[in-house]
């Protein structure tokens, strides 16, 4: 009996823990989801469509991650590695950090001081990610020359389809 009840509370806990591709890929953000406001490494409040229209004309990768998560710190050599294999992409990093001590200390830590780091001092729990159904992280959205959407979900930075997006943005 106790090996069952163990059993269904694993079985629960990992079905509601697993990371589930949202059923509609949007191409356009909600204009609440554009207002949703951000954090700079300097305390600074950024609208995210500020941050998308610094990057207007560029093709932009979105990396969502916290320093707490283990997928995201497994993922961070992959991450600079597409990073480096597309030098003419613009990278920023949001981050799901639950301080902007834990943050800084992130970005410290994990050498991200170099890159372009926000993050939501408002917390997991907001427009931008309720409107793109982030439910888990690491995650990553391209965004093409215009702020349109051109690949809403990946869980990785090693899916073929965020080079494929890219290339074919570039094109």
């Amino acid at each position: 009996m106790k090996q069952i009840m163990i059993v269904m509370m694993l079985s629960i806990f990992t079905l509601g823990c697993a990371q589930k591709a949202p059923e509609v890929s949007k191409t356009q953000f909600s204009k609440e989801a554009l207002n949703q406001k951000l954090e700079d490494e300097n305390g600074k409040n950024i609208s995210v469509q500020e941050i998308l229209d610094q990057h207007k004309g560029k093709v932009l990768v979105i990396d969502f991650w916290a320093g707490w998560c283990r997928d995201c710190l497994k993922a961070l050599p992959k991450a600079e590695e597409l990073e480096k294999n597309n030098p003419n992409i613009d990278f920023v990093f949001f981050s799901l950090e639950r301080s902007k001590e834990k943050f800084d200390n992130s970005l410290e830590r994990f050498n991200m001081k170099e890159k372009e780091n926000y993050w939501f001092s408002s917390g997991w729990e907001n427009n931008f990610n309720k409107y793109i159904d982030l439910n888990w992280i690491p995650r990553y959205m391209v965004i093409d020359q215009k702020s349109g959407i051109a690949k809403y979900y990946a869980i990785s930075p090693e899916d073929p389809e965020i080079q494929a997006t890219i290339d074919r943005l570039l094109k």
